[in-house]
């Protein structure tokens, strides 16, 4: 599902045989002192964090707050020191697993399966969770913990006025009404076989009409009623503020995404105490309870450190 060289310079010195010696000498005694003090740093830091753990987060507001919640939460429960790497694309993120070059991430088990895995759909959420799990736990040595409770899939969401005024709450009951309602999407989302005419067949819908618009401009059409239903992530921030109502998918047409921590076995073989702390978050978060905190960093520009801080501590598990 769902993001961002260095020039080095060479300085030329002249000096006498001589000269030399005596600059290498000096230069010897220098970098033997700082390695000396480097290690003696680092010994300290490590005996008093208790190691380093490297979160990574694909940079956009999600999962930069998740990350910042599973950072506050180690630093409560354990010894050790977080470090959050983000901006890290799908692609970036999945070399730098197999590279074993970090230690933990918030990963969906839909892209797991698809992108990274290249599995076949699996609609089920339960199941898609067992197999990412057991591959990567035989085949790459990491341990998928508890789900965090939310599941950031496609949706179809219509206005809440129309929901209320047709009494539709899953997309079956849209179906009935489609005739009413004009949908609208980005051209690529019209054109994907598992986009719009996936919906169509599953759904039997039968839209007013359909109309295509440039992508991000969806949020902006259904608000001034150039259309009345489209595609959304189920947690993204803009939903509450833009009055939607997301529908239930009852036909099981999009595959779960759910989002759960995963870490390196080594990382927890050296850290047991990790897991309990990473899965304080299971089950704590519901996907209305996602978009309102991705509303609060997307829509009302809030740290996302602040957010996920804020977030911790109304549920009681940082003071």
């Amino acid at each position: 599902m769902k993001v961002t060289q260095k020039k080095s310079t060479k300085t030329r010195y002249i000096v006498s045989k001589k000269g030399l010696l005596a600059v290498l000498f000096a230069m010897l005694m220098v970098v033997g002192t700082a390695c000396s003090s480097t290690a003696n740093s680092n010994s300290s830091s490590e005996s008093k964090s208790g190691g380093t753990i490297t979160l990574s987060s694909k940079g956009f507001a999600e999962q930069d707050i998740l990350a910042n919640m599973l950072k506050l939460l180690v630093e409560k429960d354990t010894k050790m020191t977080v470090k959050i790497k983000s901006n890290l694309t799908d692609n970036v993120l999945w070399e730098a697993f197999k590279k074993g070059d970090m230690d933990a991430n918030v990963e969906y088990t839909g892209t797991a399966l698809l992108q990274y895995l290249k599995k076949d759909p699996i609609y089920d959420s339960q199941k898609v969770y067992d197999v990412v799990a057991k591959k990567y736990k035989d085949q790459y040595k990491w341990t998928w913990l508890d789900p965090i409770g939310f599941n950031d899939t496609y949706a179809l969401a219509i206005r809440k006025e129309d929901a209320d005024k047709y009494g539709i709450s899953t997309t079956s009951q849209l179906a009935k009404y489609s005739n009413k309602f004009i949908f609208g999407s980005a051209q690529e989302f019209l054109n994907r076989p598992d986009g719009f005419p996936a919906i169509k067949e599953k759904y039997k819908m039968n839209f007013k009409d359909v109309k295509a618009f440039g992508a991000q401009l969806d949020y902006q059409a259904i608000s001034q009623k150039q259309v009345d239903a489209i595609i959304v992530f189920t947690t993204d921030g803009r939903i509450p503020d833009s009055h939607l109502k997301v529908l239930e998918d009852d036909k099981h047409l999009f595959l779960p995404y759910d989002a759960a921590p995963i870490v390196k076995d080594e990382v927890l073989k050296a850290h047991p105490e990790l897991k309990a702390a990473l899965n304080k978050l299971a089950g704590k978060i519901s996907n209305e309870q996602m978009q309102l905190l991705n509303s609060k960093v997307d829509v009302k520009h809030e740290k996302a450190e602040k957010v996920a801080k804020d977030f911790l501590t109304e549920q009681g598990l940082l003071k």
